[in-house]
């Protein structure tokens, strides 16, 4: 269903992939850090929200340069 809107949006499918995972990356990460505060574990429990972050963020940066060249295309010279 999401690959059909895609397509008719004219959006390429591999950016709506990578959104997926990131929303399930957020998701893994917040549930993990979770289960480690109430194990009382605050000090893993941050370390799972950076590398959930830094995941995110490393996945993201394709989709930032798209996003960034499309900007500047649109600006006139």
């Amino acid at each position: 269903m999401l690959e059909k809107l895609a397509v008719n949006a004219k959006v390429n499918v591999v950016y709506v992939e990578t959104i997926l995972k990131i929303i399930g990356i957020a998701y893994i990460a917040e549930f993990a850090a979770q289960i480690t505060k109430d194990a009382g574990q605050g000090a893993i429990s941050s370390k799972i929200e950076l590398a959930g972050k830094i995941l995110i963020l490393a996945m993201a940066i394709p989709i930032l340069t798209v996003m960034i060249e499309t900007i500047l295309k649109m600006i006139p010279s």
